[in-house]
């Protein structure tokens, strides 16, 4: 009797034109990678892309039109656009599975939505695993050899294939441009000490002053960890603040077992559907695997793809109107989600917390408009007032979300 392969699905929830680009490099290294990795003939791969042509000003054909040797490499494949999507909503309706409101609070817009019509789709389709990629990282990873980078590929996919079995979720590393902001050269308008306070009052456990400070050292650059590179083994992502922190790609995702998984969720407008997600897995086994994927942040990169290997990555200044812009637009996304994170992780003293955010930022935030000459900074604070005053509404949500899509999986 012929073994039956393992189902491992690919998703992409993806707004860029460069994405088909980005999927040539996985599956290219995956076709090498799968005999060394004693998976070939084992595996069988499909592919799920939620994609939003609005992001970019794109054409549906942006995705869809893929090369033939792409299409042969997958069993099975589903493009999930609007017109898509909406008619699985149709049919649920229709079958009286789910109710309009709850299906709208599955899939709301926003990458939660989209990562939850994938994950849909996946189970639709019968998958064991699926592991999420995006579309501004590569399977390769860069380490600072005495100012020079030396760069590696990496065996995403098989990495995670290797370790999901015995898990609930499988999370690798990042390197690259993580964070968003930019090398900062402190002086009289802005100190080391208020752009400190200023990270501290928006971000969250993860993206730190400490952590930050680093990267600012690197030129904004996180190098590969060596001794993780030569690693083969996964180690276990421990709880940190009633959360297991994960990221929303090179993560896998195990479906075994349907009744295990929860849904991405994020308030209307902001980011953080992965740190959401984070906080819902006490009970749930989540490892890191020892594989990399260099995030492209700035788009500054993709020749990377092409086979030009940079011997130095270039520091990210605040001098570039569009580094600022990028920022600018993190820093609201965080303080969107920010009032929910405290919320379920600390309620007991989310009005403490949420005080305290809004003096800092009635100090800092002219210094951080006058350094970097741009005044829409100022609407930081009134974001994070707007999104305290719902926090009921939007913690409510959460909940009914959870609620939700338990009851659509009841019924797939």
């Amino acid at each position: 009797m012929q073994e039956s392969k393992i189902k491992v699905g690919i998703g992409f929830a993806t707004g860029r034109k460069s994405f088909r680009k980005v999927l040539n490099a996985y599956i290219y290294s995956w076709n090498e990678m799968k005999v060394k990795s004693n998976l070939e003939g084992k595996v069988s791969l499909n592919l799920f892309v939620a994609y939003d042509i609005n992001y970019s000003n794109a054409q549906s054909t942006d995705f869809t039109n893929l090369s033939q040797e792409m299409v042969d490499t997958f069993d099975e494949i589903e493009f999930l656009g609007a017109k898509n999507i909406q008619k699985k909503f149709t049919q649920l309706i229709d079958n009286q599975i789910m109710t309009e409101k709850e299906i709208k609070q599955i899939f709301r817009s926003g990458y939660a939505g989209k990562r939850n019509a994938i994950v849909y789709a996946a189970l639709e389709n019968k998958m064991d695993y699926l592991l999420f990629l995006d579309d501004d990282e590569y399977p390769v990873a860069v380490t600072n050899n005495h100012g020079i980078c030396v760069w590696g590929g990496q065996n995403v996919i098989p990495n995670h294939i290797k370790n999901i079995e015995n898990a609930d979720i499988t999370n690798g590393y990042h390197c690259g441009y993580i964070s968003p902001i930019p090398q900062i050269s402190f002086n009289e308008t802005l100190s080391e000490k208020d752009f400190a306070k200023f990270i501290e009052a928006i971000s969250n456990d993860i993206i730190s002053w400490d952590s930050i400070r680093e990267k600012m050292k690197n030129g904004g650059t996180t190098y590969a960890d060596t001794s993780i590179l030569t690693s083969k083994e996964p180690q276990i992502v421990e709880e940190k603040n009633h959360c297991k922190f994960i990221s929303g790609s090179n993560l896998c995702i195990n479906l075994k077992r349907p009744e295990r998984l929860f849904p991405f969720y994020n308030p209307p407008g902001a980011r953080g559907e992965d740190t959401f997600l984070s906080t819902l897995l006490s009970d749930r086994i989540v490892l890191r695997v020892p594989c990399y994927t260099f995030h492209d942040g700035f788009s500054i990169y993709r020749h990377l793809l092409d086979g030009v290997l940079p011997l130095q990555l270039l520091p990210i200044t605040a001098q570039s109107k569009n580094t600022v812009t990028r920022f600018y637009n993190a820093c609201i996304g965080w303080i969107r989600y920010k009032p929910l994170l405290v919320y379920i992780t600390n309620q007991n003293e989310y009005d403490e917390i949420i005080a305290k955010m809004q003096t800092t930022l009635e100090e800092v935030l002219p210094k951080i408009c006058e350094y970097f000459e741009n005044d829409k900074f100022m609407n930081i604070l009134p974001e994070l007032n707007k999104y305290n005053k719902n926090i009921k509404n939007h913690y409510h949500n959460f909940n009914e979300t959870q609620n939700s899509w338990k009851k659509l999986l009841e019924n797939i």
